[in-house]
């Protein structure tokens, strides 16, 4: 059984993370001690960290954060990037508050749009290869791994080919719904992966089909296309007492524009054997065409509602995945 928890990026809005530096930040959002707030309402058992909540914390601070999860019987988790910047500091903070595992995004790229990087690409791939080879070393002398997801951007077989570049501690935080975003078909990307997974994001989406490619809208975490139980199956094989968090989409839509020739530029050949299941998985539960597809932040909803959204969504997430046997 996965030791199933909570992370912050379900709950931008209400924390204060989403539209930050923006006119449309929430002004009163909840940071840090909200957080630890609705983890323990919720019986969080895994805490994934923003890593940079960390910052100005001292020696006072983290050590605060970490005896009050300590009490709660939770597993932290320590979160960066994208960008990938200040691994150091994250590596830091996972020994002040006793974390094991530091999850990484390796790159800014969302809808597996590669192609709008264009001549970028190939050096954001080198930055993310060199990062790890310098720091998987630096993490491994404190015992610690490094998970990289797949952040909707690079595939199974490209997030395995790092690991096996950068060393024994670097493995994989396995996005339930983002393999969608790259072609691929959510637990078939887990069977290939499986070996490697450190950590758990557990995200599931409604895709609403559109003349380009498809549109992954978020919802509750159990209430979309992805196969759970099949997916938890599969991890079980290999692990256990393996931790994850509950991470709802973004509060905005990713258009995953595959039907677009250019769409595939960067990407290694695909067959349409490998393509076909992902297709087959993003017609679950679809959105009609006709549906409004649009979250309360992007149809410009008040603050109150947009929190209400989240709170609301993550409840019935952690309801969801009780109901389904994947936590106590």
């Amino acid at each position: 059984m996965l030791r199933v928890g909570l992370n912050p990026y379900g709950i931008t809005y209400y924390l204060g993370l989403q539209g930050q530096g923006t006119p449309r930040a929430n002004p009163n959002g909840r940071g840090l001690s909200g957080f630890l707030e609705i983890a323990e309402e919720l019986g969080a058992r895994t805490i994934e960290f923003h890593n940079g909540w960390f910052a100005g914390l001292g020696e006072a601070g983290l050590r605060t954060v970490r005896e009050r999860i300590e009490r709660n019987g939770m597993t932290p988790v320590v979160s960066l990037g994208p960008p990938l910047e200040g691994v150091d500091t994250a590596i830091a903070a996972a020994r002040a508050i006793g974390a094991r595992v530091v999850r990484l995004g390796l790159s800014p790229v969302l809808s597996g749009d590669r192609a709008a990087q264009g001549e970028r690409w190939p050096g954001m791939v080198a930055h993310a290869g060199r990062t790890l080879r310098e720091f998987a070393p630096r993490a491994a002398e404190h015992g610690l791994a490094l998970a990289i997801e797949d952040h909707q951007d690079f595939g199974s077989e490209e997030l395995l080919g790092f690991c096996a570049e950068a060393g024994p501690n670097v493995g994989i935080c396995l996005d339930t719904g983002n393999p969608l975003a790259v072609g691929e078909a959510p637990a078939a990307f887990a069977r290939k992966v499986a070996p490697m997974v450190r950590h758990v994001h557990l995200k599931d989406y409604r895709a609403q089909w559109t003349e380009e490619g498809y549109r992954l809208v978020r919802c509750a975490i159990g209430d979309g296309c992805v196969p759970f139980r099949e997916i938890a199956a599969i991890l079980d094989e290999r692990h256990e007492n393996l931790t994850a968090s509950l991470e709802p989409g973004a509060l905005e839509a990713r258009h995953i524009r595959l039907f677009r020739e250019s769409w595939w530029e960067g990407y290694p050949q695909r067959s349409a054997r490998e393509l076909a299941p992902a297709l087959a998985a993003a017609r679950v539960r679809r959105l009609e065409e006709d549906v409004d597809w649009r979250t309360p932040w992007e149809a410009e909803a008040g603050p109150g509602t947009i929190i209400n959204y989240e709170l609301e969504m993550i409840r019935r997430s952690m309801d969801n995945m009780r109901a389904l046997g994947l936590m106590p």
